[in-house]
């Protein structure tokens, strides 16, 4: 509602600068015909002429915006909307010639001077059909001005819409990865909790970590990468004290890239996958790389490890959908994700417009 008058208030300061000019345009345009072709004619005639033509169009213009609010609703019928504007042009036209010509007597008359003018028969017909072409003309531009303020105002709504779908959407999506991640944490504890409670006591304590540092941090929409990846990192550390001497973890990230935002908890399901889907099937060990750098205007995210694409591995797993469908809701075609085999590696890239994080503009 407050977009709406606000594009309705810009349409109707263009009216008026229009407004203005054509009138100035209008007053120069007679005093420079009439002073150059006719002998005797004092300067100040003109302006009477047209000011006051200028004055009986501008109360009418003050009045026809009182109603034009009432009839915004019908600026998708624009026949009918013209014909609302058009019903009223004989009461315009017999209150407008009088007018005039009795505003340029009254002034003639303090000038001790006679207003001389043609037949009124043929003043009618001149001063209707000028009136009609003028009448029509900005007709046309106040109904360009309205729907173009009309069409900026619904598809700001439109855009208010989108988002807080989007939003919802993304909150849906969050609160998957949540319970998924948490899942697969505690499955991993699980595990080792008959054979070595030892290891299984330090998995909790440090889970109990993860989890702490997680919920310190604000998770909005957007996150730093810096904060992201202290968080993946003791996700790491998690899953190394349970893969004993089947994995080794090495970090390639370029400082520059530490500002950066990303959507948060994106990157944590693809260095799930590289665990679930590389480690946990592999029998040797497994190198798992992270990198990132900012190309461009792009940040360039990799979670590499050793290993093949086997089919479980293959796009499908929600962790990939909604790393997809996230960015696919943020960043539209911009962005993506790609599980790719490179030689003897599978990559998980994630590619995305390069932007600095701001905080409190998650």
């Amino acid at each position: 509602m407050i977009a709406e008058r606000s594009y309705r208030r810009a349409a109707t300061r263009a009216l008026l600068l229009l407004w203005g000019v054509f009138w100035l345009a209008m007053i120069v345009v007679e005093m420079q015909d009439s002073l150059l072709r006719h002998e005797g004619v004092h300067w100040w005639e003109p302006i009477v002429w047209q000011g006051s033509s200028m004055l009986m169009a501008t109360l009418w213009l003050m009045l026809g915006r009182r109603f034009d609010a009432r009839w915004e609703a019908y600026l998708h019928r624009p026949w009918y909307w013209v014909w609302l504007h058009l019903r009223w042009f004989p009461v315009i036209a017999l209150t407008f010639i009088p007018a005039i010509y009795l505003i340029r007597d009254g002034v003639y008359a303090l000038a001790d001077m006679t207003y001389v003018h043609e037949r009124w028969g043929f003043i009618i017909v001149y001063e209707s059909v000028k009136l009609a072409l003028f009448g029509g003309l900005w007709i046309a531009v106040i109904f360009g001005l309205d729907t173009f303020a009309q069409l900026r105002s619904e598809r700001e709504r439109l855009l208010v819409m989108q988002k807080a779908l989007a939003e919802a959407q993304l909150r849906q999506l969050q609160s998957q990865l949540r319970p998924h991640f948490l899942f697969n944490a505690l499955n991993t504890i699980s595990s080792l909790m008959h054979v070595d409670p030892e290891r299984a006591d330090r998995l909790l304590v440090r889970l109990g970590d993860l989890l702490r540092a997680s919920l310190q941090i604000d998770r909005g929409e957007q996150a730093q990468l810096g904060e992201e990846l202290k968080v993946l990192e003791m996700y790491a550390l998690v899953m190394q004290e349970r893969f004993v001497d089947r994995v080794q973890l090495s970090w390639d990230v370029d400082p520059q890239t530490l500002e950066g935002a990303v959507p948060s908890l994106l990157l944590q399901p693809l260095l799930e996958n590289a665990f679930r889907h590389g480690v946990e099937t592999a029998n040797a060990a497994v190198v798992i790389s992270v990198r990132s750098r900012r190309v461009g205007d792009e940040l360039h995210f990799l979670i590499a490890n050793t290993g093949s694409l086997t089919t479980d591995a293959r796009p499908g797993g929600i962790g990939l959908r909604n790393c997809r469908e996230r960015l696919r809701l943020i960043h539209g075609e911009r962005a993506g994700v790609t599980l790719t085999q490179v030689g003897e590696e599978v990559h998980a890239r994630v590619v995305l417009p390069w932007r600095e994080f701001e905080k409190g503009a998650a």
